[in-house]
């Protein structure tokens, strides 16, 4: 009998009521969120959306593989690219200026202590700026350049631009103030310039990181030129939408596969490069 109750408490979970709880928890806090959102799948299966899908779906086979056609989908993928690269090279230019401005470890004012009053204000001042930068999608700003200078890929580049460098910004002084200061402290207590102690004393401890952040970061900036066309920002994903406007399902399937394999190639070639740097 005694074993019989050894076996038993052995196979229960000891934390099973814990993980009740937090289940629970969850239903709760989610079930109010969901109705607030209007969450209802089901629409999806209703006759009124389940025939357009289907007729929709079904004009995705076969695709449209006319030479033609072929070429205009390589021309605005290679633009969908460029539209990312040029973004990403903008965000750096801003992204690395505000982002040794905001590394604390860089500030000569803070080796006595306490950072002085007009560098700590600045300094907050950038990561503000880089906080509004990362806190408007790409999308938003796509859709203010689009009214400002048109449709076409010059909307896309700058609105990839201003949310990346935000995003690039905030991380990139967080990786130089999680690195060790010691080094660069030292440089600048010798005289040493603040460019001077970046190269010698942050950036090669850091240098690694940071070029694996950028290559996500470009990586997830191709996907978002694609998502910006919809608005009128040029790429791959304008010429989707226009097709998608005229029903043309053969030519979606088609951009939709290429689309897939130009992500593959992305992350294929941020993962080797990741993996040369490690």
């Amino acid at each position: 009998m005694g074993t019989l109750r050894t076996l038993a408490a052995a196979r229960r979970d000891p934390a099973w009521i814990g993980r009740l709880f937090a289940l629970l928890a969850t239903g709760v806090v989610a079930w109010p969120l969901l109705v607030l959102a209007e969450f209802k799948p089901w629409t999806l299966f209703s006759p009124e959306s389940l025939r357009p899908s289907l007729h929709f779906l079904g004009d995705f086979f076969p695709p449209k593989l006319e030479p033609e056609f072929l070429l205009l989908v390589a021309h605005e993928t290679w633009r969908t690219v460029a539209i990312a690269t040029a973004g990403i090279i903008l965000a750096l230019g801003w992204a690395i200026p505000l982002a040794l401005i905001a590394a604390r470890p860089l500030s000569v004012s803070s080796l006595s202590g306490r950072m002085a009053f007009l560098p700590a204000v600045l300094r907050q001042a950038v990561r503000w700026l880089l906080m509004l930068l990362r806190s408007v999608p790409e999308l938003i700003w796509a859709l203010i350049f689009v009214r400002v200078v048109g449709l076409g890929p010059t909307s896309g580049v700058l609105a990839i631009a201003l949310t990346y460098a935000g995003m690039l910004g905030k991380v990139y002084a967080e990786i130089l103030e999680s690195s060790d200061a010691q080094p660069t402290q030292n440089l600048l207590r010798n005289g040493s310039g603040r460019l001077q102690a970046f190269f010698y004393g942050l950036l090669p401890q850091s240098a690694t990181e940071l070029t694996s952040y950028t290559v996500y970061r470009w990586e997830c900036a191709i996907r978002s030129s694609a998502v910006l066309g919809f608005v009128g920002a040029g790429g791959l994903g304008q010429q989707m939408d226009a097709s998608m406007k005229m029903f043309n399902g053969s030519e979606v399937a088609t951009m939709l596969l290429v689309f897939m394999g130009l992500v593959w190639l992305a992350d294929r070639a941020s993962g080797l490069l990741r993996k040369a740097l490690a």
